[in-house]
């Protein structure tokens, strides 16, 4: 099993060790995030929400290609950092940073177009609720991308059960569609690709 001090530290980065946390982060979700970006299709009018922007490599890409970037995260850590690198897009207000859940993003992001949720895909949270507010703050016809590592390779790096929810695509699948999700699809660059963006529209 993975050694409790870092799993909290991917959960919720703090400090140098923290700092560590997020490079690797980028390094390792870099292509997942890219993909995942890509799916969603931006244009320069679309408000974009980002859930557990963690080291924020999709930040750029993101600021480039939408009106505003709202991205909500549990790591004041990351938050703080987040605030000082993009000051200018934050002073221009094309930029909004907080720390917390989905519920404090829904509350302070007004309603968003698009909508991008995993970091590492270790944390997703999939009880109604909080899909219900994703739902809630996209727009009709906006869409998410839930960017993930499937259950059974999760299972293998033997997480704690306590900071780690870890979920198989068709769970995803089935809890997106129940909550009122349409047009639910699991995309992957290659077959061979170990993780998983599930893509749904409001």
């Amino acid at each position: 099993m993975a050694p409790r001090f870092i799993a909290k530290q991917l959960s919720r980065p703090s400090g140098f060790m923290g700092a560590v946390i997020r490079h690797l982060m980028n390094r390792d979700n870099a292509r997942m995030n890219a993909f995942a970006v890509k799916q969603l299709q931006f244009g320069p009018s679309d408000r974009v929400l980002e859930i557990g922007f963690g080291g924020g490599v999709t930040l750029p890409a993101l600021l480039d290609a939408a009106t505003f970037v709202a991205g909500v995260d549990r790591s004041s850590d990351v938050v703080d950092w987040a605030q000082r690198h993009f000051a200018s897009s934050v002073k221009a207000g094309r930029a909004e940073f907080c720390q917390g859940n989905v519920r404090i993003a829904a509350i302070r992001s007004s309603r968003v177009l698009k909508g991008l949720h995993g970091q590492h895909g270790l944390f997703l949270v999939l009880a109604p609720g909080r899909l219900g507010e994703i739902r809630r703050v996209l727009r009709p016809q906006g869409r998410v991308a839930v960017g993930f590592l499937p259950k059974e390779r999760m299972d293998r790096m033997g997480m704690p059960e306590d900071i780690f929810t870890t979920r198989a695509p068709l769970d995803v699948v089935g809890a997106l569609t129940k909550t009122g999700f349409m047009d639910v699809l699991i995309a992957r660059p290659q077959p061979h690709t170990p993780w998983n963006v599930i893509v749904a529209t409001r």
